[in-house]
C-alpha cells in the first residue's frame, strides 16, 4: 500500500478556535457569495439589536466605507471588558475570538435573542482580514484590534475616559477577507431593505445606514412597527378595506404579533420572522398562522351563508390568502432554528400558540368588524371560484399531453443528461437565436428552449388563464416539476434553467416576465439557486489575432486603449443574440470556461413582492416613479 493512501492517526486534523470559520466558511454564513457577505454585516447588527429588544439601545448606525469596511454602531450597553475567569483574558477578547460564547445562554442578559448561537461576532472576526472594536462603557472607552481573527495582543487598551453625556455604546468595523469571499463589494440596497425591516420589527429604534463611496444614506424610524410595515408593503396595491388588522399577545413568555391587510392583488404577501431573524422558509409560528386564518374565515362564513356559491365546499388556504398581505412577528425566549442562517423556526409549541392567539383575536375582529370582514371573504370565495376553474383548466391542459404527459415540447432540444444536477437549460429569446443555440451547445449536458415573443405577465392573472399561454406550457413541461402550489423541485429535470435574452430593452422585458412566472409559481428554483441570466457581450473586438468581448462600451473602450495600444481594430456590435454565428454564441454566452451569468437570488421576500408589484402590477404611477427613479442605474440599454 501506497503512503498517499494510508488513512490514521495522523490523517486526523483538529481545527482549533475560528479556524473551523475559514477552513469551511459556508457551514457558518450559508455561503461566500454576496449572500454570505452580507451575513456578516447581519450578524453584528443582530447584536446590537439584541440590546435594543432588552431595552438598552435605540439607536444604531451602519456605515459603508471607502475602504471596503463596514462598521457598526450602537448605543447599547457595551461588550463586558472585564477579564473573563475561564480564560484569564478580557471578555471582549473572548466573545470575539470563540466559538459559542456569548451573553444570550441563560436568559438573564438577554430575555429575547436573534444571535443564540453565540457564534455569530466570532464568525465575522474569523472571516475578516481586520477588525477593530470601541467600546464604551464602566466609565471609559476600550479598543481592540484582530488580524485574521487573531487578537494583536498589544492593541487592548483603555484610551480614555468617558465624557460625563457620552453615551455606551458598542462599533464594530471589520475588513471581510478577499481570500475567502468571492466578491468584498458591498451593496447599499441589500443593505438597506433589511435595515428597513428591522426598523419596522423594532417600533422605536432608529437605524441608519451611510455609504461613504456614494454619499447614499438611509434612516428609518417606525413607531408603528408591523402595522407601517404592511402599509408599505401595500403601497403600490389596492387594499380591500382602509384599516389593518393588528393584535398582538403573549403566552407562556412567547409575544405573538401579527398585522394584515386583504387586497384586491392576485398574489398574497406573508412573511414571518422569529426574534426579528427573517424566517424565509416560514416555521411553526406561520403554520400556526396559515390553519387559524383558514379557520376562522370558514367559520365566518359558513356561520353567515357566504359560501352557498362553492357547492358546499370550504374554502382553502390559498383562497383565502390569495392578495392578503401579513407581517407574523414572534418573540421568543429560546428559539430553534435550523442551521446557523436562521431560516426555519422549528419551535413545536409555537404553532399552537400563535394558532390560539389568531383564533381568538381575530374571530373577535371579524365578530366586531363586518364589512371589513365580508371584503376579505367575499374575496376568498372569488379566489375559490377561480381555482376550480384554473383546477378544470390543468386538467383539460393535462389530458392533451401537456403538464404531465411524458411527451416534451416539440420545440424542446433536450440535452444527453439525466442528471439534473449535471444539466443545464437555456430559454433562449426567439427562434433565430434558438437555432444558433441549438447548433453551438454542447448537446451532452445543454437543452435549449426556444420562444417566441413576449410570454403573458401573470401578475395579472390567475393560472387557469397562465396555462392557456403556450410558451409558458412549454417552459413547465420542460422544467418537468409541475407549477404553483404543486410544485415540486425533486422532479425538475435541470439544476441550472439560464434566461438567455438580448442585452437591450426588450429582452430585459422578456427576462422580467419569465423571473415573475419562476418567482410567482415556482418560487423553489430561485430559492435553491437554480436561475441564472445569461450576460452576453455586446461588442467583440479583434486586434493582431486576438479576440476580446466586451459587455459595454466603457470596456469596450478599455480593451482598444489598453490590449491593443489604442490602435485602430476591428469591432463587431452584437444587436441581438440572433446575429451571433453558432460558434461565436458558443464561444462568448454558453461555453461554461467562457461565459458570464448572474445568479438570480431573494434575500428578501418582501422587497422581491413589492418590486414585482410595481414592475408588473396593474397601477401605473408607481411603475413611472420607479422608472424616473432609477432610469440612470439602468445597463445595457439599447435605444
Amino acid at each position: 500500500m501506497s503512503q498517499d493512501n494510508e488513512y490514521g492517526a495522523g490523517q486526523i486534523q483538529v481545527l482549533e478556535g475560528l479556524e473551523a470559520v475559514r477552513k469551511r466558511p459556508a457551514m457558518y454564513i450559508g455561503s461566500t457569495d454576496s449572500r454570505g457577505l452580507h451575513h456578516l454585516v447581519y450578524e453584528v447588527v443582530d447584536n446590537s439589536i439584541d440590546e435594543a429588544l432588552a431595552g438598552h439601545c435605540d439607536a444604531i448606525e451602519v456605515a459603508l466605507h471607502e475602504d471596503g469596511s463596514v462598521s457598526v454602531t450602537d448605543n447599547g450597553r457595551g461588550i463586558p471588558v472585564d477579564t473573563h475567569e475561564q480564560y484569564d483574558r478580557p471578555a471582549l477578547e473572548v466573545i470575539m475570538t470563540v466559538l459559542h460564547a456569548g451573553g444570550k445562554f441563560d436568559n438573564k442578559s438577554y430575555q429575547v435573542s436573534g444571535g443564540l448561537h453565540g457564534v455569530g461576532v466570532s464568525v465575522v472576526n474569523a472571516l475578516s482580514s481586520e477588525l477593530e472594536v470601541e467600546v464604551k462603557r464602566d466609565g471609559a472607552v476600550w479598543t481592540h484590534r484582530f488580524e485574521f481573527g487573531e487578537p494583536q495582543v498589544d492593541e487592548f487598551e483603555r484610551v480614555r475616559d468617558l465624557e460625563p453625556d457620552e453615551d455606551t455604546g458598542t462599533t464594530i468595523r471589520f475588513w471581510p477577507d478577499d481570500g475567502i469571499f468571492e466578491t468584498t463589494e458591498f451593496d447599499f440596497k441589500t443593505l438597506e431593505n433589511r435595515l428597513r425591516e428591522l426598523a419596522f420589527l423594532n417600533s422605536g429604534v432608529e437605524i441608519s445606514l451611510a455609504d461613504e463611496r456614494t454619499d447614499e444614506s438611509s434612516t428609518f424610524l417606525f413607531e408603528g412597527g408591523i402595522r407601517e410595515f404592511v402599509e408599505y408593503l401595500n403601497e403600490t396595491k389596492t387594499a380591500l378595506h382602509d384599516d389593518i388588522i393588528y393584535y398582538d399577545d403573549e403566552s407562556e413568555g412567547i409575544e405573538v404579533e401579527i398585522a394584515m391587510q386583504a387586497t384586491d392583488e392576485l398574489q398574497g404577501s406573508i412573511h414571518a420572522f422569529a426574534n426579528n431573524i427573517n424566517t424565509r422558509e416560514g416555521g411553526t409560528h406561520l403554520t400556526g398562522f396559515k390553519t387559524a386564518l383558514t379557520r376562522v374565515v370558514n367559520d365566518y362564513a359558513n356561520t353567515h351563508d357566504m359560501l352557498d356559491d362553492l357547492d358546499g365546499d370550504n374554502l382553502r388556504g390559498e383562497d383565502v390568502r390569495e392578495g392578503l398581505t401579513a407581517v407574523i412577528s414572534i418573540k421568543h425566549p429560546d428559539p430553534q432554528f435550523e442551521g446557523q442562517t436562521k431560516t426555519k423556526l422549528g419551535n413545536s409549541e409555537v404553532r399552537g400558540i400563535v394558532e390560539s392567539v389568531t383564533h381568538q383575536q381575530l374571530g373577535t375582529f371579524f365578530e366586531e368588524n363586518p364589512d371589513t370582514t365580508t371584503a376579505i371573504i367575499s374575496k376568498a370565495v372569488e379566489a375559490a371560484r377561480a381555482r376550480k376553474a384554473a383546477k378544470q383548466a390543468e386538467e383539460l391542459t393535462r389530458r392533451k399531453s401537456a403538464l404531465e404527459s411524458t411527451s416534451l415540447p416539440g420545440k424542446l432540444a433536450d440535452c444527453q443528461s439525466r442528471d439534473p444536477s449535471k444539466s443545464e437549460l437555456f430559454v433562449v429569446e426567439g427562434d433565430s437565436a434558438g437555432g444558433s443555440a441549438k447548433q453551438g451547445r454542447d448537446r451532452k449536458f445543454q437543452a435549449i428552449l426556444p420562444l417566441k415573443g413576449k410570454i403573458l405577465n401573470v401578475e395579472k392573472h390567475r393560472l387557469d388563464r397562465i396555462l392557456e399561454n403556450d410558451e409558458i406550457r412549454a417552459l413547465i413541461t420542460a422544467i418537468g416539476g409541475g407549477v404553483g402550489d404543486e410544485f415540486d423541485i425533486e422532479k425538475a429535470r435541470y439544476q441550472r434553467l439560464i434566461l438567455m435574452t438580448d442585452a437591450d430593452v426588450d429582452g430585459a422585458h422578456i427576462r422580467t416576465l419569465l423571473l415573475t412566472l419562476l418567482y410567482r409559481h415556482m418560487r423553489p428554483l430561485i430559492e435553491a439557486g437554480y436561475v441564472y441570466a445569461a450576460q452576453p457581450p455586446l461588442y467583440r473586438v479583434r486586434y493582431r489575432g486576438n479576440t476580446y468581448d466586451a459587455m459595454d462600451e466603457a470596456e469596450r473602450d478599455r480593451i482598444i486603449e489598453e490590449e491593443c495600444n489604442g490602435n485602430p481594430t476591428q469591432v463587431q456590435r452584437f444587436k441581438g443574440l440572433g446575429e451571433m454565428n453558432p460558434d461565436q454564441l458558443w464561444d462568448t454566452t454558453m461555453n461554461p470556461e467562457n461565459r458570464v451569468l448572474k445568479r438570480i437570488t431573494v434575500e428578501d421576500a418582501a422587497a422581491a413582492d413589492r418590486m414585482f408589484n410595481i414592475l408588473m402590477g396593474d397601477a401605473v404611477g408607481p411603475r413611472k416613479q420607479f422608472i424616473k427613479d432609477h432610469a440612470n442605474d439602468a445597463e445595457w440599454v439599447d435605444i
